[in-house]
Protein backbone atom coordinates (compact mmCIF):
# COMPACT_ATOMS: atom_id res chain seq x y z
CA UNK A 1 0.00 0.00 0.00
CA UNK A 2 2.91 2.32 0.48
CA UNK A 3 4.63 1.46 -2.48
CA UNK A 4 1.48 1.98 -4.81
CA UNK A 5 0.32 4.81 -2.77
CA UNK A 6 3.80 6.78 -3.26
CA UNK A 7 3.95 5.47 -6.52
CA UNK A 8 1.18 7.22 -8.02
CA UNK A 9 3.17 10.90 -7.27
CA UNK A 10 6.90 10.16 -7.65
CA UNK A 11 6.86 9.01 -11.37
CA UNK A 12 5.11 12.16 -12.41
CA UNK A 13 7.13 14.46 -9.77
CA UNK A 14 10.36 13.62 -11.34
CA UNK A 15 9.61 13.55 -15.10
CA UNK A 16 7.63 17.06 -14.05
CA UNK A 17 11.26 18.14 -12.30
CA UNK A 18 13.33 16.50 -15.26
CA UNK A 19 11.35 18.36 -18.35
CA UNK A 20 10.64 21.18 -16.26
CA UNK A 21 7.13 20.80 -17.11
CA UNK A 22 3.41 21.50 -14.73
CA UNK A 23 1.30 20.65 -16.66
CA UNK A 24 -1.04 17.49 -16.12
CA UNK A 25 -4.39 16.80 -18.42
CA UNK A 26 -7.86 16.57 -16.96
CA UNK A 27 -8.06 12.89 -17.38
CA UNK A 28 -4.63 12.64 -15.98
CA UNK A 29 -5.36 14.44 -12.80
CA UNK A 30 -8.54 12.20 -12.07
CA UNK A 31 -6.65 9.20 -12.64
CA UNK A 32 -3.85 10.31 -10.24
CA UNK A 33 -6.12 11.59 -7.68
CA UNK A 34 -8.62 8.52 -7.71
CA UNK A 35 -5.19 6.27 -7.04
CA UNK A 36 -3.82 8.79 -4.48
CA UNK A 37 -7.18 8.63 -2.46
CA UNK A 38 -7.51 4.84 -2.87
CA UNK A 39 -4.49 3.93 -1.82
CA UNK A 40 -4.10 7.08 0.99
CA UNK A 41 -7.53 5.57 2.54
CA UNK A 42 -5.89 1.80 2.02
CA UNK A 43 -2.71 3.04 4.22
CA UNK A 44 -5.33 4.92 6.56
CA UNK A 45 -7.20 1.73 7.27
CA UNK A 46 -4.15 -0.76 7.43
CA UNK A 47 -2.48 1.77 10.20
CA UNK A 48 -5.75 1.48 12.30
CA UNK A 49 -5.95 -2.33 12.03
CA UNK A 50 -2.50 -2.49 12.98
CA UNK A 51 -3.15 -0.33 16.13
CA UNK A 52 -5.93 -3.17 16.83
CA UNK A 53 -3.61 -5.37 16.61
CA UNK A 54 -0.90 -3.98 18.94
CA UNK A 55 -4.19 -3.72 21.30
CA UNK A 56 -5.06 -7.45 21.39
CA UNK A 57 -0.94 -8.91 21.37
CA UNK A 58 -0.57 -6.13 24.66
CA UNK A 59 -4.04 -5.76 26.24
CA UNK A 60 -5.02 -9.32 25.54
CA UNK A 61 -1.83 -11.47 24.63
CA UNK A 62 -3.74 -14.85 25.92
CA UNK A 63 -6.79 -14.18 23.69
CA UNK A 64 -4.39 -12.34 20.74
CA UNK A 65 -4.09 -15.65 19.01
CA UNK A 66 -7.95 -16.81 18.99
CA UNK A 67 -8.93 -13.50 17.85
CA UNK A 68 -6.78 -12.58 15.14
CA UNK A 69 -6.82 -15.42 13.68
CA UNK A 70 -6.01 -15.91 9.79
CA UNK A 71 -10.22 -15.57 8.87
CA UNK A 72 -10.20 -12.03 10.92
CA UNK A 73 -6.85 -10.91 9.16
CA UNK A 74 -8.31 -11.46 5.44
CA UNK A 75 -11.64 -10.20 6.49
CA UNK A 76 -10.04 -6.96 7.66
CA UNK A 77 -7.61 -6.79 4.39
CA UNK A 78 -10.99 -6.57 2.27
CA UNK A 79 -12.44 -4.37 4.48
CA UNK A 80 -9.60 -2.07 4.16
CA UNK A 81 -9.74 -2.88 0.22
CA UNK A 82 -13.47 -2.09 -0.32
CA UNK A 83 -13.26 1.10 2.12
CA UNK A 84 -10.83 2.62 -0.29
CA UNK A 85 -12.20 1.74 -3.82
CA UNK A 86 -15.65 3.58 -2.00
CA UNK A 87 -13.55 6.63 -1.17
CA UNK A 88 -11.58 6.71 -4.17
CA UNK A 89 -15.05 6.59 -6.49
CA UNK A 90 -16.76 8.87 -4.31
CA UNK A 91 -14.34 11.58 -4.70
CA UNK A 92 -14.10 10.62 -8.34
CA UNK A 93 -17.78 11.00 -8.95
CA UNK A 94 -17.56 14.44 -6.96
CA UNK A 95 -15.06 15.93 -9.17
CA UNK A 96 -17.13 14.49 -12.22
CA UNK A 97 -20.36 16.24 -11.55
CA UNK A 98 -18.30 19.93 -11.47
CA UNK A 99 -18.92 21.63 -14.91
CA UNK A 100 -16.20 24.84 -14.23
CA UNK A 101 -13.51 25.92 -12.78
CA UNK A 102 -12.15 29.06 -11.26
CA UNK A 103 -8.75 28.83 -12.08
CA UNK A 104 -6.55 25.51 -13.28
CA UNK A 105 -3.84 26.19 -11.39
CA UNK A 106 -3.20 23.63 -8.41
CA UNK A 107 -0.69 24.49 -5.72
CA UNK A 108 0.83 20.87 -5.14
CA UNK A 109 2.89 18.69 -7.18
CA UNK A 110 -0.38 16.07 -7.08
CA UNK A 111 -4.04 16.27 -7.52
CA UNK A 112 -5.46 16.52 -4.18
CA UNK A 113 -8.90 16.01 -3.55
CA UNK A 114 -9.61 18.79 -1.44
CA UNK A 115 -7.58 21.60 -3.82
CA UNK A 116 -9.66 20.34 -6.99
CA UNK A 117 -13.04 20.78 -5.41
CA UNK A 118 -11.67 24.11 -4.04
CA UNK A 119 -10.84 25.05 -8.30
CA UNK A 120 -14.61 24.41 -8.51
CA UNK A 121 -16.99 26.95 -8.95
CA UNK A 122 -20.11 24.64 -8.47
CA UNK A 123 -22.16 24.60 -5.77
CA UNK A 124 -20.13 24.45 -2.58
CA UNK A 125 -22.39 22.36 -0.27
CA UNK A 126 -21.72 19.00 -2.39
CA UNK A 127 -17.77 19.97 -1.94
CA UNK A 128 -18.03 20.81 1.91
CA UNK A 129 -20.15 17.63 2.74
CA UNK A 130 -17.75 15.07 1.04
CA UNK A 131 -14.78 16.73 1.98
CA UNK A 132 -15.90 16.44 5.80
CA UNK A 133 -17.70 13.48 4.71
CA UNK A 134 -14.60 11.87 3.93
CA UNK A 135 -12.38 13.31 6.41
CA UNK A 136 -14.78 11.98 9.45
CA UNK A 137 -15.15 8.84 7.75
CA UNK A 138 -11.52 7.96 7.10
CA UNK A 139 -9.62 10.69 9.13
CA UNK A 140 -11.62 10.87 12.27
CA UNK A 141 -12.76 8.19 13.28
CA UNK A 142 -9.57 5.43 12.36
CA UNK A 143 -7.25 8.29 14.14
CA UNK A 144 -9.87 7.84 17.53
CA UNK A 145 -9.65 4.33 17.16
CA UNK A 146 -5.84 4.43 17.14
CA UNK A 147 -5.84 6.79 19.77
CA UNK A 148 -8.36 4.72 22.08
CA UNK A 149 -5.98 1.84 21.05
CA UNK A 150 -2.59 3.49 22.55
CA UNK A 151 -4.37 4.90 25.54
CA UNK A 152 -5.36 1.45 26.60
CA UNK A 153 -2.19 -0.25 25.52
CA UNK A 154 -0.13 2.59 27.66
CA UNK A 155 -2.18 1.96 30.61
CA UNK A 156 -0.99 -2.22 30.10
CA UNK A 157 2.49 -1.10 30.04
CA UNK A 158 2.23 0.87 32.62
CA UNK A 159 1.10 -1.74 35.01
CA UNK A 160 4.14 -4.08 33.81
CA UNK A 161 6.03 -4.18 37.08
CA UNK A 162 9.69 -4.48 35.36
CA UNK A 163 11.19 -1.64 33.38
CA UNK A 164 12.57 -3.94 30.90
CA UNK A 165 9.15 -5.51 30.34
CA UNK A 166 7.46 -1.81 29.88
CA UNK A 167 10.45 -1.78 27.45
CA UNK A 168 10.30 -4.65 25.35
CA UNK A 169 6.35 -3.97 25.53
CA UNK A 170 6.52 -0.30 23.90
CA UNK A 171 9.50 -1.24 21.31
CA UNK A 172 6.76 -3.24 19.39
CA UNK A 173 4.76 -0.26 18.80
CA UNK A 174 7.37 2.35 18.40
CA UNK A 175 7.49 2.05 14.70
CA UNK A 176 3.69 2.27 14.14
CA UNK A 177 3.37 4.97 16.31
CA UNK A 178 5.59 7.27 14.15
CA UNK A 179 4.43 6.30 10.95
CA UNK A 180 1.20 7.18 12.40
CA UNK A 181 2.38 10.42 13.86
CA UNK A 182 3.49 11.29 10.25
CA UNK A 183 0.94 10.18 8.51
CA UNK A 184 -1.93 11.41 10.11
CA UNK A 185 -0.02 15.06 11.32
CA UNK A 186 0.89 15.71 8.32
CA UNK A 187 -2.33 13.90 6.15
CA UNK A 188 -4.97 15.17 8.07
CA UNK A 189 -3.89 18.86 8.64
CA UNK A 190 -3.50 19.33 4.17
CA UNK A 191 -7.00 17.66 4.11
CA UNK A 192 -9.00 19.37 6.47
CA UNK A 193 -7.06 22.80 5.88
CA UNK A 194 -8.50 25.93 4.48
CA UNK A 195 -7.77 27.17 0.60
CA UNK A 196 -5.37 29.71 1.69
CA UNK A 197 -3.47 26.94 3.41
CA UNK A 198 -2.67 24.97 0.04
CA UNK A 199 -0.71 28.31 -1.38
CA UNK A 200 1.90 28.13 0.48
CA UNK A 201 4.72 26.88 1.41
CA UNK A 202 4.12 24.69 4.40
CA UNK A 203 1.01 22.84 2.89
CA UNK A 204 3.36 21.36 -0.31
CA UNK A 205 5.65 20.42 2.60
CA UNK A 206 3.00 18.79 4.77
CA UNK A 207 2.04 16.88 1.53
CA UNK A 208 5.30 16.06 0.63
CA UNK A 209 5.91 14.39 4.20
CA UNK A 210 2.82 12.13 3.77
CA UNK A 211 3.30 11.50 -0.01
CA UNK A 212 6.71 10.58 0.06
CA UNK A 213 8.53 10.40 3.01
Amino acid sequence: ADICFTSTTVPKLIVDILTHSRIISYVGCLTQMSFVSMFGCMDDMLLTVMAYDRFLAICHPLLYAVIMNPCLCVLLLFVCFFLSIFDSQLQNVTALKFTCFKDVEIANFFCHPTQLFNLSCSDTLIKNFVTYLVGTMFGFFPMLGILFSYYKIVSSILNIPSAGGRHKAFSTCSSHLSVVCLFYGSGIGVYLGSAESYSSRSGVVASLMYTVV
